[in-house]
């Protein structure tokens, strides 16, 4: 937890700030950011954003700030369009991140840079953009069509055009997520590779041993076409074939989620939908599975997985993964070694390699042993995020 001791301390010592940037501050899903913030030692961050997602994450212990209403009078709107659409900076915004004084700004998601990026460029701040998957991954003519929203049109020309501007610099969450930014036109020099990573001591073994529990399968993730949750529920009737007692829990909310029960209901499967639930009842869960299952697809406008902090909680808990995520598969999922990886929308193979495991316990705690291991040497969040920390003081100096 980022204390208010650590944040007293972080600013008595004159430490550098860091505007952490995200539009909507922060829903449910989006864990991943508050934790990278908590695992700062020495920048200081303040997470800045145009609003507070309700019922999203509670932020107390964080130092949030929201930028001048731009939505209240009709001239505002119109000024702000105008800079949304002309990479301009919006005069109040820009005249509330100068004050701040931060010595980098840092935004989740390639949008979020093409917005924040007017501002940067004004007042000569290195600017850090992590690509998590769908702003990257998305097909460029999906987003020129319009389907992702008016004031998106010009998103992947804007984020092309900032790319090349020498004081912005990329982050890919996984090697296929570079491999893909690459492709989208993103200089190579300009990319690295920096794992969010997963606190190890908090994502931990516990409950009852793993050959004891029920043959659980455990999926989280939203509830959307890239997920698979489709596939999963298909592959299920074919386990509970085959397996009456096994059982499958299926957190998560989105748009497919009616349209998932409805599978359910149609196959006679009993699935247990929980809806999206905080990281403390999601750790609850992985203390009782057997197995994590995660399917994921390319959707068909292109998006796919980056790397699923979900998978990386699972196996740090000790629980063996089976995924076809583009981001994970062969990076955090090593096949046969830590888990299975299967090819994407096979609910045929994926239904025999959940079988196969939860058949056979010597595979099952040896892929365990072999998950925490891998979890803890390459995706321990404190580690990461040192590297992250690197990564500012490297590009503030240079600036």
């Amino acid at each position: 937890m980022f204390s208010i001791a650590k944040r007293l301390l972080i600013f008595m010592s004159n430490t550098p700030a860091v505007i952490v940037f995200r539009s909507n501050l922060l829903g449910l899903s989006e864990t991943f950011i508050q934790n990278q913030l908590r695992a700062l030692n020495n920048w200081n961050p303040i997470l800045v954003g145009q609003s507070k997602v309700s019922n999203g994450l509670p932020l107390n212990d964080l130092d949030v700030r929201l930028l001048p209403d731009t939505q209240s009078k009709r001239v505002r709107r119109i000024l702000h369009r105008y800079c949304q659409r002309f990479s301009y900076p919006y005069p109040p915004h820009l005249q509330f991140i100068d004050h701040i004084e931060a010595s980098l700004i840092h935004a989740h998601f390639g949008f979020e840079g093409t917005y924040i990026w007017p501002i940067a460029r004004k007042l000569n701040i290195p600017l850090v953009v992590t690509l998590h998957g769908y702003d990257i991954n998305i097909r460029r003519e999906w987003w020129e069509s319009g389907l992702g929203g008016k004031f998106r049109l010009y998103y992947p020309r804007q984020l092309l055009s900032m790319a090349n501007a020498s004081n912005v610099h990329f982050i890919a969450v996984s090697e296929a997520i570079r491999r893909r930014a690459i492709e989208f036109g993103i200089p190579k020099k300009k990319i690295r590779v920096c794992y969010i990573g997963v606190n190890t001591e908090r994502f931990r073994p516990s409950g009852l041993p793993l050959t004891q529990r029920k043959k659980r399968i455990l999926f989280v993730g939203r509830m959307v076409e890239k997920k698979g949750p489709l596939i999963l529920i298909n592959a299920f009737a074919k386990i509970h074939a085959q397996s009456p007692d096994t059982e499958l829990v299926m957190v998560g909310d989105g748009p497919l989620k009616d349209k998932a029960i409805q599978r359910a209901q149609q196959l006679h499967l009993n699935i247990t939908f929980t809806g999206a639930l905080p990281s403390h009842e999601v750790r609850a869960q992985l203390q009782q599975a057997r197995v994590f299952c995660l399917p994921s697809v390319t959707a068909a406008n292109g998006d796919a997985e980056g790397l699923p902090i979900a998978i990386l909680e699972a196996q740090s808990c000790g629980i063996p993964v089976i995924t076809s995520a583009r981001g994970a598969v062969q990076e955090a999922v090593l096949n046969r070694v830590n888990g299975y990886c299967v090819p994407e929308n096979d609910p045929n193979q994926l239904a025999e390699s959940i079988l196969e495991l939860l058949s056979n316990e010597n595979q099952l705690l040896e892929f365990s042993r072999a998950g925490i291991t891998h979890t803890q040497m390459k995706f321990d969040i404190n580690s990461c995020t040192q590297q992250l920390e690197n990564l500012y003081t490297q590009l503030s100096v240079k600036n």
